[in-house]
């Protein structure tokens, strides 16, 4: 864990979903790859990160259709959704100390999530967080422009009445800290997701957080003044 930032006012937390709140990103990759390795299509898990993590479904899509000139067929959507739901049902876990750690936030929060509004939902409420969707859950589909661009972020801070230099975001991807960045917002990157967990980081400029941390055990730690902001 390390701290890049200085003192901050927040008002907002602002937690994504996958491979943030929930372990989900290894699940959503594997199937991926799996799926299109049956179109003929060969990608692998470093291609996954690099390409498709913090991304919405349509972008993802239009990925594979420019870099492989292939239009995917039309129930392959609905197919891969079914899949990987029942593969969600059968593994998917919250984050370790997610629970505790939204418990004892005084602070407002939301989540902020590139995924399916129905995809989103199901998944939190498997794991336990159903109060973190209606009015607390918001998508890449609410907005024109999804990460990367900073268009969900700044709704959040809208409908809150918060500043956007007064939200503190939490994002696993570097198209997550990009939008984070691009809103004018400070940024946490965790990386103690399944996906991520002992990889290097690539970092490039302009998707640079202000924090590191690999569990929620220590989310307080780089800033401990944010349990007790209300």
């Amino acid at each position: 864990m390390r701290e890049t930032g200085g003192p901050m006012a927040i008002d907002l937390v602002i937690f994504d979903c996958d491979g943030v709140l929930i372990d989900s990103e290894i699940i959503s990759a594997q199937m991926l790859i799996d799926e299109l390795a049956g179109l003929g299509v060969r990608i692998d898990l470093a291609y996954v990160a690099r390409h498709f993590l913090g991304r919405s479904y349509p972008t993802v899509m239009a990925t594979i259709r420019k870099e492989f000139g292939l239009d995917l067929p039309p129930a392959f959507e609905d197919q891969y959704r079914t899949r990987l739901m029942a593969a969600f049902a059968a593994g998917l876990t919250i984050m370790p100390h997610v629970q505790q750690t939204l418990d004892s936030l005084t602070l407002p929060y939301c989540v902020a999530t590139s995924s399916s509004p129905m995809r989103a939902q199901k998944s939190l409420e498997m794991v336990g967080l159903a109060h973190l969707t209606g009015a607390r859950l918001f998508t890449a589909t609410m907005v024109a422009h999804g990460k990367p661009a900073p268009d969900l972020f700044l709704l959040c801070a809208e409908r809150h009445g918060v500043a956007p230099a007064n939200c503190l975001v939490i994002e696993d991807s570097l198209n997550g800290v990009r939008a984070a960045r691009a809103a004018g917002m400070p940024v946490w990157r965790f990386i103690g997701g399944s996906h991520l967990r002992g990889r290097a980081l690539d970092e490039p400029e302009g998707a640079r957080p202000d924090g590191h941390f690999d569990t929620f055990a220590g989310f307080y730690d780089i800033h401990p003044d944010l349990k007790g902001m209300r």
